[in-house]
């Protein structure tokens, strides 16, 4: 079956335009050209659309307000904004609802290739509640004294941009966001950016500072004491991974790429349970309408998710992000990853066992012998690296791992 992809424009020549870049897409794609939010919103109403891709400046209703009525009556739908440069004061107002930003004029081969990711995301995650689940998550929250230290930098008349960055590096929902707005195609990057230091750098306290004061693409946690507790649990948890699989991964290779994309996929790889967490304990901004009662009358695999069910939600949200593949997979596979096709070195193998040490120092409380069996040594045979696990447990500063 064919994938419905929904293109939105006021303009009717730059719809001519995109029908005549795309035609070689109609045998894979059907594609719908909507002339205003009005046409697209009644368009929806008769079609189901896998992605809409939408301007963002329109009379009556902007590309803001269209895609934030879809993500409410149409959560199911991948959402990516196709916009000019000169609108970068608008975009903080539509970095809740759009999955992606693109920047107009958008190469063909990157447009197709957004969505092509997007839509190969939904196959992997079939269900369709997790589905909606995923996609209508908008932002993920911080907890309230990591957020408080970050506004109190940013308000200061010295704000430093370091300081800023190591604040964010070290927490999941803002590294995670970060990474969303400084990989888009709206800031014409050059290269995809893996280090939430690097991201905060290149962004700017110009754009750093709206968004988290005023557009809340960040914000604070506002659950009772107890769950800020569990999610600090695994705030550390993921921080603690994510420095292993660091270690272990400059171990193999002195690019900087890897190390990084070892860290962030080691700091994000639990972020599936952050979701489900924050999505029972708070009625956030993300959370879908009558969510508790939804979540009761889904199957045993949503009311009691496995490890696989949290890592394939996490995984999903994070390539709707436009995150890059390789860290997508590193928390998509880190609990399975013989599943992978890989025959060499990645950070999901950094991860998989940074993991799996980790669960098992924090399992021990102090034991002196600590057990590796979490880890895939079929995967590991495979990839021909057990020689490497002593070299690695050294790194870690894990000698004691039997």
């Amino acid at each position: 079956m064919k994938r419905q992809i929904l293109f939105v424009d006021d303009e009717a020549n730059v719809l001519s335009g995109l029908r005549r870049m795309l035609r070689g897409q109609r045998k894979v794609w059907d594609m719908h050209f909507a002339c205003g939010s009005d046409k697209a919103l009644e368009l929806l109403q008769e079609q189901r659309v896998d992605v809409i891709v939408s301007d963002m400046r329109m009379p009556i209703m902007d590309g803001a307000e269209l895609l934030t009525r879809v993500s409410k009556e149409h959560p199911h739908t991948v959402r990516l904004v196709l916009s000019g440069q000169s609108e970068q004061e608008k975009i903080f107002r539509v970095i809740g609802p759009a999955h992606q930003f693109l920047s107009k004029p958008c190469d063909p081969d990157r447009l197709m290739q957004t969505i092509e990711q997007a839509l190969n995301l939904q196959d992997h995650l079939p269900n369709e509640e997790l589905l909606q689940l995923s996609s209508q998550i908008t932002s993920l929250p911080s907890l309230p004294d990591v957020f408080n230290e970050l506004v109190k930098e940013l308000q200061s008349e010295d704000a430093c941009i370091e300081k800023v960055g190591s604040i964010i590096e070290n927490d999941l929902a803002m590294s995670a966001k970060v990474l969303q707005l400084v990989n888009s195609s709206f800031f014409g990057l050059p290269s995809h950016v893996t280090s939430p230091k690097h991201a905060v750098s290149l962004l700017g306290l110009n754009v750093i500072r709206p968004l988290a004061l005023d557009s809340k693409g960040f914000r604070k946690f506002d659950g009772d004491d107890q769950q800020a507790s569990q999610m600090d649990r695994e705030i550390q948890h993921g921080l603690s991974v994510a420095n292993a699989a660091r270690r272990i991964a400059q171990t193999e290779s002195d690019q900087a790429e890897l190390h990084d994309e070892a860290f962030i996929a080691g700091l994000l790889h639990d972020i599936g349970k952050l979701i489900f967490s924050i999505q029972q304990s708070s009625d956030s901004p993300s959370t879908p309408p009558n969510y508790k009662e939804w979540l009761k009358q889904l199957g045993d695999a949503t009311r009691n998710p496995s490890d696989t069910t949290f890592d394939s939600v996490g995984a999903h949200l994070l390539g709707l992000w436009g995150l890059s593949q390789s860290i997508v997979e590193a928390v998509a596979l880190h609990h399975r990853p013989s599943d992978a096709h890989d025959t060499q070195f990645t950070p999901l193998t950094a991860v998989h066992v940074a993991n799996a040490w980790c669960n098992d120092t924090t399992a021990a409380r102090g034991a002196e012998t600590i057990s590796s069996g979490q880890l895939d040594h079929a995967y590991l045979q495979r990839l021909g690296v057990t020689d490497r696990l002593d070299i690695w447990k050294g790194a870690v500063g894990l000698e004691n791992v039997s």
